[in-house]
């Protein structure tokens, strides 16, 4: 057994110095976690709802106590910038209060009283999958994990929480709040495991549904393990993106420049519903371009722990070069780059620190409109009506999130013509004047290799639980 095999080493992005180091447990150790969990989930889901719904209150004070710690535990692992982490603390407790705020409702029964025959009752519950394995990702792994976690706990379950070998300190933090608040060990587990004994939790019998976010590639495998188990096993997918942007003539340009540059570059681009292109009305091309370079050129890049900087690297040297590289070959092929690398001196090969790119003369023959680039990297492309804007919107593996951008307060017709982009557009969420955000109220989900499933809003709550029909015959004379 190689040292790999025995443990993860966690590399602070920035420094390349292990940060942190986690043991990997045994088959056998797995096995009896999964199986304490299964366990423990009977008792766990006869707690009345309310008494879990105040445990999840307790939880938010408990996460909210740990925030010092976390704020510097996430720019150590994952290399953003210190000064953007309370942000993904206030998200995540933003989503807990909606979730727990709804929780009632979302699994109170569903009575069908008004249009039962007499001497009949007939209604429907929700009750608790068993155990959900929940494989979250690094780059928000408190924003993303919180979708899923606490509602399957509110919801009755047991939660088995694999972080990202980069992330591993965030699901003990979590674990560590949800447990001081009143959730038993059994029901949240911290699990850090190598991919096959992930696969081993995937395939194990009383695990019953799996939540996974990542990319497209880690996805399929969690799918094909999931189909090779004995049984039919639940999945749910939240993948990649290339989310495109459409900017309208009528738009505000400064307004729309200035958003979509920082859902292009927050956390180094590192968002699986990050800008990664841009389409715009061959009216407004050349202002709205020269708005977005001046305002990328005033980005600050380097240490993370400088409460100065707003944009540090990315999560490793791998990835780096994988950016570079497709930026490279988009050039290559034709397209021209707008902001000089000498602006950001300390992005240089061989580290993890890589220089805010726009990117234009792009087509979808090029990989940097096609391919995730998952980097502070977007591609704007010109266009000349709102039908071609949607046809290159569309032209994507993905679909995830779009936004459109035009002044519906001043013009009438141009709410018209956003509503025809919802109708049209092959994706999950379709923002107006906006991007890059998560309203727990609403259904979070994708279409094609964006992934299948639910998080958030009440059809999360569906997705953690199944429908049980009880049918009574009240009078049998």
């Amino acid at each position: 057994m190689s040292a790999n095999d025995v443990s993860q080493s966690t590399r602070t992005p920035h420094s390349q110095q292990i940060y942190v180091v986690r043991a990997y447990p045994s088959k056998e150790e797995v096995e009896q976690k999964i199986n304490r969990a299964a366990a423990a989930q009977k008792s766990w889901s006869k707690v009345p709802l309310k008494d879990r719904i105040a445990i999840g209150r307790k939880f938010m004070e408990e996460f909210k106590a740990l925030s010092d710690d976390i704020v510097q535990e996430l720019t150590w692992q994952m290399g953003r910038p210190i000064s953007q982490n309370a942000g993904e603390i206030r998200g995540t407790l933003e989503r807990s209060e909606y979730m727990l705020s709804i929780a009632e409702s979302s699994l109170a029964d569903v009575s069908l009283k008004d249009t039962d025959k007499p001497g009949f009752k007939r209604y429907i519950k929700r009750v608790p999958l068993g155990v959900v394995l929940v494989i979250a990702p690094w780059n928000f792994p408190y924003l993303v994990s919180i979708n899923s976690v606490l509602p399957a706990i509110i919801a009755g379950n047991a939660v088995l929480f694999k972080p990202s070998p980069q992330t591993p300190l965030t699901a003990e933090r979590l674990a560590l709040a949800l447990t001081r608040a009143g959730v038993p060990e059994d029901i949240i587990q911290a699990l850090h495991l190598t991919p096959a004994l992930t696969t081993f939790a995937v395939q194990h019998t009383a695990v019953d549904f799996v939540s996974f976010t990542g990319s497209v590639v880690g996805g399929e495998a969690v799918e094909k393990a999931a189909v090779e188990a004995k049984g039919f096993k639940g999945v749910a997918l939240e993948l990649g993106g290339k989310d495109p942007a459409y900017v309208r003539p009528d738009a505000d340009l400064e307004y729309t420049a200035e958003q979509l540059v920082d859902g292009a570059l927050f956390n180094s681009g590192q968002s699986c519903c990050a800008i990664e292109r841009i389409y715009v009305h061959d009216a407004v091309y050349d202002a709205f371009v020269s708005k977005v370079v001046d305002i990328v050129k005033q980005y600050r890049l380097g240490d993370p722990t400088n409460p100065e900087t707003n944009l540090g690297p990315v999560v490793s040297l791998a990835s780096a070069e994988r950016i570079r590289k497709q930026v490279a070959d988009a050039v290559a092929a034709g397209a021209k780059a707008l902001i000089p690398e000498d602006l950001f001196p300390v992005a240089q090969a061989g580290t993890t620190y890589v220089a805010p790119q726009v990117l234009v003369d792009v087509d979808h023959t090029m990989d940097v409109m096609m391919e995730e680039t998952f980097g502070p990297v977007v591609g704007i492309q010109k266009v000349s009506s709102d039908e071609e804007a949607i046809r290159l919107m569309n032209d994507s593996p993905y679909g995830l999130t779009a936004s459109v951008w035009t002044n519906v307060s001043q013009n009438p017709e141009s709410e018209t013509a956003f509503l025809k982009f919802v109708d049209e557009l092959e994706t999950g969420t379709v923002f107006l004047n906006r991007c890059d955000y998560l309203d727990p109220a609403l259904a979070w989900t994708g279409v094609k290799n964006s992934g299948r499933g639910v998080s958030l809003s009440k059809f999360g709550y569906d997705q953690l639980t199944r429908a049980k029909s009880v049918h009574m015959k009240i009078q049998t004379s």
